[in-house]
């Protein structure tokens, strides 16, 4: 494949990643924190790595979301869904190094 449609099609799939969990969030009210993540332009694998960090600091900050269930190419598996208001309460508690993880920390935060 050349080089530039790779570029591009990579492009449109994060955009489209990013707009799908913006709307997800915005009917449901509810979202997985990587879900959060996503929808603040973090690309899934650095949504990942935030979003676990954000599960552990989540204990501290008091809050527990709600508990549902996560469909993954077949499998199913318990999660815990948050509001952005609960997102921006454990951002308090974060406290990222990586210069895009702390942009995606007061992403989150404003979010609310």
């Amino acid at each position: 494949m050349i080089a530039a449609n790779r570029t591009r099609r990579a492009t449109l799939r994060h955009r489209r990643q990013q707009t799908s969990a913006q709307g997800k969030i915005r009917r449901q009210g509810t979202a997985t924190l990587a879900t959060h993540c996503i929808a603040t332009g973090l690309p899934i694998r650095e949504a990942r790595s935030v979003a676990g960090s954000l599960r552990k600091n989540a204990n501290k900050a008091g809050v527990t979301g709600q508990t549902g269930i996560s469909y993954t190419k077949g499998r199913a598996r318990q999660c815990r869904r948050f509001t952005p208001r609960e997102v921006a309460l454990i951002c308090l508690q974060y406290k990222p190094r990586k210069p895009a993880y702390r942009l995606a920390a007061a992403k989150l935060a404003l979010a609310a």
